[in-house]
């Protein structure tokens, strides 16, 4: 399971939905199955750049063991992986989780759960950078946590804005232990470190999620795993102020049972405005659940479950974000049910119901296995994504999805 994991079980509105658990006629191929040197355990969401080239980063394996951040490229015969740098576990990082991001000159930005410094047991993790000069690829810490208040154990993907800020979300740590959100501004070839959030455990939430936060005319939104009213988790908004400082507010605290519970995954933003993500636990079945946040005109948000899962049929325990295609139907992937490796589903708005649909199940090797993560899309309309286990080696596999 995955290691970010171990740090974590009123009734809404619900949409009545259906769940349709055969799988329908839709293709998904491995293209690159990891064999532990060139990394191992791609608990990774995925990224891709406007040549159509795919990064991400593996937990284990590379030339130390520590860690990978790998890129695949296209040609005639097939996709090739090449790794860009390996982790030593020491200084520069170990265990990197959840993928890479790209700003706009495709530097490569990721956190690494351990290494670095700090009074951690293995060091308390680090963010950094990867600058590509003429093919060659070099890696610079840019923050190593201490463990104090800046938080420690960085697992969350990080988020690059335009002006080159990054921000990101610790989920241990920080003044009360659970958590932090920060952000590293670029300053004349140093790194200034601010911890815009310190989580209390309390209405705010607390252990920050796996998913990349994102940005939305200069405000910040992102999802806490645990903590909240209910102690279910929140989904929360971030204002930056005149004065430099940053205003923390709680959009929903999840229930738990029957409302969603742990939101590990981030949150998908759509034209209309609205939010949707996944949560681990909760829902009618207390196996997970897929949730919609509205905005309301008197700036509050509304919270309903569109869809609980039922059984392991029908995939259960969703840990990843979510991806929408042109027609409004959303796509996720469960870390477990299906086959017992999780399964990629559908959901498909009609008359304001939400009807669900297994459209694969992961059957392990040479299948893929567990995905922790969920789907990218690139400008072409194609679906990528990763599994912890599954390939040709069971050390994990990248696919592509075609709906």
């Amino acid at each position: 399971m995955n290691a970010l994991i171990r740090f974590k079980n009123l009734a809404p509105l619900f949409v009545i939905a259906l769940s349709l658990v055969t799988a329908t006629a839709t293709t998904t191929d491995i293209i690159f199955s990891f064999e532990g040197d060139n990394g191992e355990y791609a608990d990774t969401d995925l990224e891709v750049d406007s040549a159509g080239n795919i990064y991400g980063t593996t937990v284990l394996g590379g030339d130390h063991g520590g860690g990978t951040v790998f890129q695949l490229t296209s040609t005639p015969n097939g996709w090739v992986q090449n790794v860009l740098y390996s982790f030593t576990g020491g200084a520069d990082g170990g265990e990197p989780y959840k993928g890479v991001s790209i700003d706009r000159e495709g530097n490569l930005y990721g956190t690494a759960v351990t290494g670095g410094s700090g009074s951690c047991e293995g060091g308390c993790g680090v963010v950094y950078k990867l600058t590509n000069s003429g093919g060659t690829w070099t890696q610079t810490v840019i923050h190593a946590f201490a463990g104090g208040d800046d938080g420690s154990g960085p697992g969350a993907r990080v988020t690059v804005d335009r002006n080159g800020d990054i921000y990101g979300m610790t989920p241990t740590g920080g003044t009360y232990g659970v958590g932090t959100i920060y952000k590293i501004h670029p300053d004349a070839g140093t790194w200034d470190f601010q911890v815009v959030h310190t989580f209390t455990g309390g209405a705010d939430g607390s252990s920050g999620s796996a998913g990349r936060m994102f940005l939305n005319h200069g405000l910040l939104y992102g999802a806490a795993t645990t903590g909240g009213a209910y102690g279910s988790g929140v989904v929360f908004q971030l204002t930056p102020t005149v004065v430099g400082e940053w205003d923390f507010r709680t959009l929903y605290s999840f229930h738990g049972q029957p409302d969603g519970s742990f939101p590990y995954g981030a949150l998908l933003r759509t034209a209309s405005g609205k939010f949707y993500g996944s949560t681990y636990y909760g829902g009618r079945n207390g196996i997970g659940a897929v949730y919609e946040l509205s905005p309301r005109p008197t700036g509050e948000w509304r919270e309903r479950v569109i869809y609980s899962f039922q059984s392991a049929n029908d995939g259960n325990s969703p840990i990843s974000n979510l991806v929408s295609d042109a027609a409004g139907n959303l796509y996720g992937t469960t870390s477990e049910g299906g086959l017992g490796s999780g399964v990629i589903f559908k959901l498909s708005p009609t008359g304001g119901q939400w009807t669900e649909s297994v459209v694969h199940e992961f059957a392990g090797p040479p299948d893929g296995g567990f995905s922790y993560n969920g789907m990218v899309v690139d400008r072409f309309g194609n679906f990528y994504g990763a599994t912890v286990h599954g390939g040709t080696d069971d050390d994990g596999s990248v696919y592509t999805f075609t709906p």
